[in-house]
């Protein structure tokens, strides 16, 4: 052998230990963070002994003698699993993003130091600490199992702290306080119950485009066709005997002198749990009556922002007083969804409409002055220092009016925006401090409707459709949070804050929200659908999901107690899979005479025609059908509104009455000389649509599946969006072919502006079985644990995407059991 040869095998011996002992040492950072889930550890701070038992999901059944004892393993076992998730949402919560991330995310920490996130939440700890000790102890308890485990492990607490802190400064990690417990709540309540951006948006498509297209082009929920939770007369609630409160905006608003152009910071798929365009959910109950068991049936799935870990967390947590089974939030005492051993309960959003924007006229003398009722008021001036790794600190000066923060940036000195002298400011029901968290304690102990119905009384925001089940055979319905009452307006835009005209006035007292109890129908559906019929009092608000989903959940559980008569958890398994579209219903028999002289829409055609419209990843026709429905929007509205403008208009309940109307202007294309009929728009959209599988997927149709297009690709923030494959392979999972679509039971959405991408998901799903608990199930879309490479971290991932489950074990036998 020469001695080139021995001298390159040498190399190439060395280069292959290097690179095997790289991989050990890659292996270890990786593993290392993982914890020991068995054996005995003795932590300071407990007062008796506590037992965790785990099933092969990693799901954690807590056993301790006392409520204290309770919360710091709660606590204990959350930072075990997810503390990168709990640390990263803790900054998130109190905009200090920037501590980790760099200048990347300085908008952001400046969008929420603005909104004032961070001084919300410490109101809320203060309201806990000085009116309700007991609370504050409570969190106090979970913080303490939290810091204990941070102790513990503070230099191998997560793979993902490790690379950060490789490439950018090292950040300390700090104790966990009540506070960062408490500003998740905030993170929440924006993420699902914010809805200013809907005016700002609808304020400037009226500018753009007027105010009649506006209303034609945005139709109100269609009460004709679609459900209603707790229409007025099924209600068991205190109404008032006075006309409805609903009052319109009384005066005219000149939008050109009016600055629209608010920071930038607000990510366009929300912080952690999603934006309203796909945030949702659906839930029902069955009474015993209706089911095979005899006993109620509930079910739950939650439709929040695609991610990973799993925004859910289960546990069961078991002491004297307790005995509870659901899912929580990393960070978060209690269970925020699942069933004692008396009740069980399930939530989706309301959607009120709680925020409101003010028109403030400054003084041209002095940006910290604002007009009310013909006098200029002080604004109240807080100064935020953010804290930028790897920068120097940003200082961001809030002003404050009567109404809330400014949301524009506002000159120190005139002049200011040439013709946009008005501002906006927000005002907001999380500017009260949030009583959600005693809520939810006493929802977890709570022994029968009467006790459930109390609890909810502190269920400030964000306002919940919450169903309920005991093991008495009862069900019901209620609507917990502060709702405004507002003097004059609606909230469809922003109103004058100089008149004083359009205050709000109090909040709609709680006896007055919609409840139901044991309704005649003997079943109860909510899905993001209108709460009420136009017969309620009091306003809650005029947009709702466009219901849909609520009336294929209707339809197929009427379908099963008009065959056998009975629903089972079967059947509530298959519905909570469902994919069907019911805009495929409107739109299907429309394509019964269509022809083209194009091979591949003729094609198209004769495959959509005898399809089945369930949206599944392995259909062609779903695919087609899907991008066919963003291009025939685009196709009926873009010479209207302009290609940009279309996402806002192009809603379900806008695309059913179009179906329905032949003679609809829409259909005709004003940017040609011809008069277009609705076929042609038809035609016109299929051609696009097999132009856009021709380009983004290829020349076979075959290969045209929906899964093809509509992926599920779970991402974990904020290394998952590093842009480096390496790191991004290690953390993210995906992307995997989905089934379901948006306004679907199987709500798997996309965005048109990357299609079909999943955004939002079904983020976890719950069959709660009241006749016998150990037959209820679960699944979320991920894993229980957050250290990636752990068995727990993707391990329900097949189950989630096959609409399959796993045991909901609750019972200390089947607990060990499963051990």
């Amino acid at each position: 052998m020469s001695k080139v040869k021995r001298a390159g095998l040498i190399i190439l011996g060395i280069l292959v230990v290097l690179i095997g002992v790289l991989a050990v040492v890659v292996t270890v950072s990786i593993r290392r963070p993982y914890p020991d889930a068995k054996g005995t550890v003795t932590l300071s701070g407990l007062n008796d002994n506590v037992e965790i038992i785990r099933d092969e999901y990693g799901i954690p059944q807590i056993y301790a003698q006392n409520q204290d004892d309770l919360f710091f393993a709660q606590g204990y076992v959350h930072a075990q699993d997810r503390f990168w998730q709990m640390e990263f949402w803790r900054h998130v919560g109190q905009g200090r993003i920037s501590e980790i991330v760099g200048e990347a995310s300085l908008d952001s920490d400046k969008f929420i130091r603005t909104m004032g996130w961070n001084r919300m939440a410490a109101d809320t700890v203060a309201y806990y600490r000085e009116e309700q000790p007991e609370y504050y102890a409570l969190l106090e308890a979970y913080a303490a199992g939290v810091n204990a485990y941070i102790d513990q492990n503070r230099d191998a607490l997560s793979v993902n702290q490790t690379i950060l802190g490789l490439v950018n400064e090292k950040w300390e990690i700090e104790p966990w306080r009540p506070i960062d417990t408490v500003a998740w709540g905030v993170v929440m309540s924006s993420d699902l119950g914010g809805n200013w951006s809907s005016e700002i948006r609808r304020a400037r498509l009226i500018r753009e485009l007027g105010e009649a297209a506006v209303a034609n082009l945005l139709p109100t929920y269609p009460y004709d066709n679609r459900p209603v939770i707790a229409p007025t007369a099924d209600q068991v609630n205190e109404l008032p005997d006075d006309e409805a409160m609903l009052r319109e905006m009384i005066a005219a608003v000149n939008w050109d002198e009016v600055n629209l152009d608010v920071m930038a910071g607000m990510p366009e798929n929300g912080f952690a749990l999603g934006s309203a365009s796909f945030v949702g959910s659906n839930n029902w109950v069955v009474g015993g009556e209706n089911t095979d068991t005899g006993a109620p049936l509930l079910a739950n799935d939650p439709h929040l922002g695609i991610q990973m870990p799993s925004i859910w967390y289960e546990v069961g947590l078991h002491a004297p007083g307790w005995d509870v089974r659901g899912f929580s939030f990393a960070g978060v005492p209690g269970v925020v969804i699942g069933h004692n051993d008396k009740i069980a309960w399930g939530v989706t959003n309301v959607g009120p409409d709680v925020q409101d924007l003010f028109i403030e006229k400054i003084n041209p003398s002095n940006p910290n002055q604002y007009e009310f009722t013909g006098e200029w008021q002080d604004m109240e001036i807080v100064q935020e220092v953010i804290k930028v790794n790897g920068g120097e600190d940003v200082t961001l000066n809030v002003r404050i009016t009567r109404h809330g923060p400014i949301i524009n940036a506002i000159p120190s000195v005139a002049p200011r925006l040439e013709g946009q002298n008005d501002v906006l400011s927000i005002q907001w029901t999380a500017q009260e401090p949030s009583r959600v968290l005693q809520s939810v304690i006493l929802l977890n102990q709570a022994q029968n409707y009467d006790d459930f119905h109390e609890a909810l009384r502190y269920w400030d925001l964000p306002s919940q459709n919450v169903v309920y089940a005991d093991v008495e055979g009862n069900i019901g319905y209620q609507m917990p949070g502060l709702v405004p009452i507002r003097k004059n307006g609606n909230g469809l835009v922003p109103v004058p804050g100089w008149t004083g005209e359009y205050e709000w006035e109090g909040w709609i007292p709680y006896e007055e929200l919609p409840a139901l109890f044991n309704p005649k129908k003997g079943y109860i559906v909510t899905a993001n659908n209108a709460v009420v019929d136009e017969e309620y009092p009091n306003f809650i608000n005029i947009y709702w999901a466009d219901g849909d989903r609520g009336q294929r959940i209707v339809e197929l559980i009427e379908a099963e107690l008009n065959g056998d008569g009975k629903v089972s958890a079967d059947d509530i398994a298959r519905i909570q899979f469902d994919s069907k579209s019911l805009v495929a219903d409107s739109y299907i028999p429309l394509f019964a005479n269509l022809s083209s002289s194009d091979a591949q829409v003729q094609a198209a055609l004769e495959r959509l025609r005898g399809w089945d419209r369930q949206l599944r990843r392995d259909s062609v026709p779903a695919g087609l059908f899907e991008i066919f429905r963003m291009q025939l929007a685009n196709a009926l509205l873009a010479d209207e509104v302009g290609a940009d403008n279309v996402n806002a208009f192009g809603g379900n309940v806008l695309l059913h009455q179009l179906a329905d109307d032949p003679q609809a202007v829409y259909w005709d294309d004003v940017g040609t000389t011809a008069v277009e009929t609705r076929e042609d728009i038809l035609l016109k959209a299929l051609q696009n649509t097999t132009a856009w599988f021709a380009e983004n997927v290829g020349g076979d149709m075959n290969d045209w599946t929906w899964g093809s297009v509509h992926t599920a690709t779970f991402v974990s923030a904020p290394l998952g969006q590093s842009g480096i494959g390496p790191i991004e392979s290690l953390v993210n999972r995906g992307p995997f072919p989905a089934d379901g679509g948006p306004s679907v039971v199987n709500a798997n959405s996309w965005s048109w502006g990357k299609p079909a991408a999943v955004t939002g998901h079904p983020s976890m799903r719950m069959i709660v079985d009241m006749g016998d608990f150990e037959a209820s199930r679960t699944v979320i879309p991920t894993g229980q644990s957050g250290h990636p490479g752990h068995p727990n971290y993707d391990d329900q991932i097949e189950l989630w995407l096959n609409g399959e489950y796993h045991p909901m074990w609750f019972g200390r036998d089947a607990v060990e059991a499963a051990e």
